[in-house]
């Protein structure tokens, strides 16, 4: 395979994106794609992507993958795999340029191919475990895909005996945060934290600069708070994200259920003229407790 790495595109905990250019002809790589690298060693959550995109097979709301390969640049290894280029960015980019909210009629164009992408995640017996604007492509036309399946799972698969937690906060459900489940209800529930963000910009949770992670936690597993449905949403957009709000997930709505919600069930060009038109990038986190030791990779949104 020959190709050649370009500008970076950006990176996150476990891996680097940048954009490469393929110098030979194929017919099984457009001469685009965006090469997400991460160091040979410590390539666990890249291979378990590689694995869980080919297992999903192909998907008009889901990012393709193309295949892998191994370098090694200026002594080190890299293990890369080759996904679409998206030229759009994210989602998270693309509501900066919106200025920090999107119109309704946009919220539920977006909304609809998201849930259909997790249908066919969930239909294929995967969770996402990640789900929020920084990880949703954009692509002509506007056009989106769910990526980023680096913390992913399969359905049913526990992750360890200890308590282990991965996502990112400001998106985790009840369920995760009280007892380490990580099913297709939980990707529902990071749908409405994305769902509030793209119609106010703002995270779906009020946190203040004091506030820490573990008080987070207790808010989002303890009592009946919920995370904040925006006033200026259509009747049909707030009763939408208390389906997706539920606390007890075996009650939550799932992808397909949301699929005939009124909310996103009309075609896009039916949707009405009328509904209401209405920052910095979350950090993933992932970390184990075990035998009274913390290990974790997170920076900013919270101070310890």
């Amino acid at each position: 395979m020959n190709w050649v790495r370009g500008p970076s595109l950006g990176s996150g905990t476990f891996a680097t994106v940048d954009l490469a250019i393929h110098t030979q002809h194929s017919v099984n790589f457009p001469s685009l794609t965006a090469v997400k690298s991460a160091y040979a060693y410590n390539s666990y959550y890249l291979l378990n992507e590689k694995h869980i995109l080919d297992r999903l097979g192909s998907s008009p709301f889901i990012v393709k993958c193309f295949g892998h390969d191994q370098t090694l640049e200026n002594g080190v290894k890299f293990y890369n795999i080759f996904l679409e280029y998206a030229a759009g960015g994210t989602l998270s980019d693309q509501l900066k340029n919106h200025g920090g909210k999107f119109p309704e009629t946009l919220v539920r164009r977006y909304t609809k191919s998201i849930v259909k992408g997790l249908k066919h995640i969930h239909e294929n017996g995967f969770v996402h475990c990640d789900l929020k604007l920084q990880n949703i492509l954009v692509f002509d036309d506007d056009n989106i895909k769910i990526s980023d399946f680096g913390l992913s799972k399969a359905k049913g698969l526990k992750l360890c005996e200890n308590w282990e937690c991965r996502g990112t906060p400001m998106f985790m459900s009840p369920e995760s945060v009280n007892d380490n489940v990580y099913e297709s209800p939980t990707d529902i529930w990071a749908l409405g934290c994305t769902v509030v963000e793209m119609v106010t910009g703002k995270s779906a949770w009020n946190v203040g600069d004091n506030d820490n992670i573990w008080s987070l936690f207790v808010r989002i597993g303890i009592g009946e708070e919920l995370p904040l449905i925006p006033n200026e949403l259509s009747d049909e957009g707030k009763d939408f994200l208390e389906k997706c709000f539920v606390k007890d997930h075996l009650k939550r709505w799932n992808a397909e259920m949301l699929l005939k919600h009124p909310f996103i069930f009309e075609d896009d060009e039916t949707i009405s003229s009328s509904s209401s038109d209405s920052g910095e990038s979350d950090d993933e986190i992932i970390f184990t407790i075990s035998d009274n030791q913390l290990r974790f990779s997170f920076n900013g949104l919270f101070q310890f």
